[in-house]
């Protein structure tokens, strides 16, 4: 067995979310998910196969996130993991909580837009993902100051009143 990363690549401020699924439903419920979780939602996912004919599955309704997913997907190719690629101002946490009630979801590794390597596991048999690192390593803990910052920028966004 040998350990690898892979990087995920796509622009700086694009979000993603990185899971694992169980069955090949899984690409027209997510799709299902998202649109009915956010109005106008554009995104691209992606599924890597792990069994019969072990394809990358998509769907999504941009065709530049829908690229990300694909390339995305055939670089880690990890069995029953998907990807799913926000388009411009949508962002997981809108749809974070509809995607994990998908039936046929078991885990999600990471929701972010922060730099992120997949890091595998591989075998003879295939790939699987053991976790991720999302981001940076923390630089000190926070004062008040950074404390006053973050809540006003919660209330700036609108996510805190």
């Amino acid at each position: 067995m040998q350990l690898v990363t892979v990087t995920i690549e796509k622009p700086e401020a694009t979000n993603f979310i990185l899971g694992q699924t169980h069955f090949i439903k899984s690409v027209e419920d997510l799709h299902e998910a998202l649109v009915g979780a956010v109005p106008g939602i554009r995104f691209g996912l992606a599924f890597c196969e792990a069994s019969g004919k072990c394809l990358v599955r998509w769907s999504g309704n941009d065709p530049a996130m829908i690229g990300l997913a694909q390339k995305n997907a055939l670089a880690i190719g990890a069995g029953h993991c998907f990807l799913i690629f926000l388009g411009e101002g949508f962002y997981p946490v809108n749809v974070l909580n509809a995607v994990k009630a998908v039936s046929e979801v078991c885990r999600i590794f990471c929701a972010t837009a922060n730099p992120t390597e997949a890091v595998l596991a591989e075998t003879e048999q295939g790939r699987a993902i053991l976790g991720v690192v999302d981001g940076f390593g923390p630089k000190g803990v926070e004062d008040d100051a950074e404390i006053t910052w973050r809540k006003d920028l919660l209330r700036q966004i609108g996510y805190k009143l």
